[in-house]
């Protein structure tokens, strides 16, 4: 039994599931394929525990109603999700957690780009199920899917998120601008008791010094110029929620003092008010400053700090995980076309360079990108040359290696970048692997029988294969013979032609 994650397939189709176990073991995935009256027993012989399916794909389910057909492999193992293939409809009557663990549906004939996203996807939900379910209250596995990537920094800051999802504890997320915090925040409340319960956002360093308190806390009718009625503060609108103060490190040190007394009473008046009003928030709180450093100018209260910092994340910068921006343009294109924004793609020596850009305005800035090509080159491939100058940082010679590479697999229009820049990429669309294979070898015979003159048994040699196999290769490929060009130990040896 392996002890490897694998994927359970599950078509009714014979000549279906045949394609797809395929399609799964050209992407290099283990899959475990059965019908829908036979899965059980076909996974428990290949696996060692339910656990190990990480994802289960359905296609023709005719033996067995998908709705049943879900809800008894949810029983047998809570933690996987399922990715529905074709047109088949959800039903309306599914219980909404079995719902939740339908990460995709796919139409057919399924293409590369999609299958790969999804099967993504389903992974993370069910990495994310697996790591937290020993944590009570965690009520959504997908929460980590806005925190695309699989570097160790992003995994740290999910697994810490799971840690403390659901607590009642204050939270500081710091990091620097356009790095996710309030997509952190706004996880964290998802996934705690209050989720049920509004989640209220303010920007501390937005709102003028002296608006702050009145939107913080309210204000009566007629407490200051422009009171015209009474109205209720975030504190308020958050109650038996959570209150994100986001940028709190501009907030004014007047402000500093009253909000340290609300978060030690849990309680306050609204401006011009003399009622108190009792207030059960939690606080999630963010900033880009070393709130450190501030306390030691004078320009933050350390009672305040700890107050709040009672559990940090630190969010990392882009530069700092490069080789999660493949994963992130993918999502933001994916969030972009779902929206009906528009759509564009980026080729291999497009992504290979801005892997290499610093990324000053992080996460944010190559959301603005993103949707600036897809203004640019709608629908089309972005290459490095269409990039703006200060994104550019291939040479001329890598530029040049790379464009050699896609001239020879056609694979220009890809998303995917590899490990290294010089390596193969897989088209948007995917591609007919059998024709593909056909074609390379079919050239590969020609270079060889070119190079060696049209002498067969040499090109044989040159391919380390046997004479009598190219020979068979050349009458599988129709390849034309020409004039002999010399002779061999083989009499039979002629010039042939690719």
């Amino acid at each position: 039994m392996a002890d490897e994650t694998s994927i359970l397939l599950i078509d009714d189709d014979d000549r279906c599931r045949h394609d797809l176990e395929t399609v799964l073991s050209f992407l290099g995935e283990t899959a475990v394929s059965a019908s829908s009256n036979n899965w059980h027993a076909r996974v428990t012989d290949a696996i060692e525990k339910p656990s190990a399916v990480s994802v289960v794909l359905i296609g023709n389910c005719d033996f067995l109603a998908l709705d049943d057909l879900l809800a008894v492999i949810h029983q047998w193992e809570a933690g996987t999700p399922f990715i529905l293939l074709g047109d088949q409809a959800i039903p309306d009557f599914l219980d909404a957690e079995l719902r939740t663990r339908i990460t995709a549906s796919l139409t057919t004939p399924l293409c590369y780009q999609p299958l790969l996203d999804a099967l993504h996807k389903a992974k993370l939900f069910h990495e994310n199920y697996n790591r937290l379910r020993d944590f009570d209250g965690v009520r959504d596995f997908n929460m980590f899917r806005s925190l695309v990537g699989n570097s160790g920094a992003i995994q740290r800051v999910r697994q810490v998120m799971g840690q403390v999802a659901d607590t009642e504890v204050s939270v500081l997320i710091t990091g620097e601008s356009g790095t996710g915090k309030e997509v952190v925040a706004r996880n964290l409340h998802l996934n705690s008791s209050r989720a049920d319960k509004p989640f209220v956002p303010i920007n501390c360093g937005a709102i003028p010094s002296e608006l702050l308190e009145s939107e913080l806390f309210g204000h009566e009718k007629g407490s200051f110029t422009g009171a015209i009625s009474t109205r209720a503060g975030r504190f308020e609108l958050a109650d038996g929620g959570t209150l994100f103060l986001d940028e709190i490190g501009d907030m004014p040190l007047s402000m500093q003092v009253k909000l340290l007394r609300v978060l030690q009473e849990r309680s306050f008046e609204r401006v011009g008010g003399v009622k108190t009003i009792h207030t059960d928030v939690r606080i999630l709180a963010a900033t880009h400053n070393d709130l450190e450093q501030m306390i030691e100018r004078g320009e933050f209260r350390q009672d305040l700090y700890y107050r709040i910092n009672v559990f940090p994340i630190e969010m990392p910068s882009l530069r700092e995980r490069a080789e999660d921006i493949p994963l992130l343009l993918n999502e933001l294109i994916t969030i972009m076309e779902a929206a009906k924004r528009g759509s564009v793609r980026f080729n291999s020596g497009a992504i290979a360079s801005l892997c290499r850009h610093p990324w000053p305005g992080n996460v944010r800035e190559l959301a603005n990108l993103v949707e600036r090509m897809a203004i640019l080159y709608p629908h089309g491939i972005v290459g490095i040359n269409d990039l703006p100058k200060k994104f550019r940082y291939l040479s001329d010679q890598e530029v040049s290696h790379l464009q050699d590479t896609e001239r020879l697999v056609n694979l220009g229009d890809s998303l995917a970048v590899p490990e290294n820049i010089g390596q193969s990429l897989l088209p948007l669309n995917g591609l007919d692997l059998k024709e593909y294979l056909a074609n390379l070898e079919k050239d590969l015979i020609g270079q060889a029988l070119d190079d060696s003159g049209g002498v067969v048994a040499r090109a044989a040699d040159r391919l380390h294969i046997r004479r009598t196999t190219l020979v068979e290769k050349m009458r599988k490929y129709s390849l034309q013979k020409k004039h002999p060009v010399e002779a061999d130990n083989n009499a039979g040896d002629h010039a042939v032609s690719g």
